[in-house]
């Protein structure tokens, strides 16, 4: 690139190009009015769209109006234009060609170009994974709850046999000792 030809705006974009490229999560790159003038390829490659069915298109036409999701536009319409900048806004959305993902998104307006940045986490294995945790511990209380039931059930049937028991013994220490001093009665 040739900056001396290029304006300021032209450079930032140029880097902030450059930039996304080598980050290894989703980016798109929005102009004022919310027009994808950039993506990198983790976005292409995780949302499965081309270049040219990208670039150049409202973020909420990509894919057919698969990213018409309203959470995200409230955040980019009325968010971004007040704050600047939004971190860790989770929003799930069922896109026809690969299925439910769950996406953290990030957004940060830049003063210089009044681009904005949208990083974009995709989370979706992550909140699976989370789930089924939360399934196995789950399962995990209930198992650990029915062996402790079990166990305080054999505790209690050992207790009683225990209480049979010692109070066998006792009678048979009671009867010993009555047959001594009834034979010392009989003896003496």
């Amino acid at each position: 690139m040739d900056v001396e030809n290029k304006t300021g705006a032209e450079i930032a974009l140029y880097y902030l190009k450059t930039f996304s490229q080598v980050a290894r999560e989703p980016f798109l790159i929005l102009d004022q009015t919310l027009k994808v003038v950039g993506a990198n390829e983790a976005f292409y490659k995780t949302f499965q769209v081309e270049k040219t069915e990208t670039e150049n298109r409202l973020v909420y036409e990509l894919g057919n109006g698969q990213w018409n999701i309203l959470e995200l536009k409230n955040m980019l319409e009325d968010v971004l234009p007040k704050a600047s900048a939004f971190s860790d806004f989770e929003v799930s959305h069922e896109f026809p060609k690969i299925g439910l993902k769950i996406m953290v998104l990030n957004a940060q307006q830049l003063d210089s170009t009044k681009h904005i940045i949208l990083a974009i986490e995709d989370v979706t294995l992550k909140r699976a994974i989370e789930a089924k945790m939360v399934n196995y511990t789950k399962d995990l209380e209930k198992g650990i709850a029915e062996k402790t039931e079990d166990l305080n059930a054999r505790i209690d049937e050992l207790s009683k046999l225990n209480d049979i028991m010692v109070g066998r013994e006792l009678k048979m220490i009671e009867l010993k000792e009555e047959i001594a001093h009834l034979k010392k009665e009989k003896n003496g």
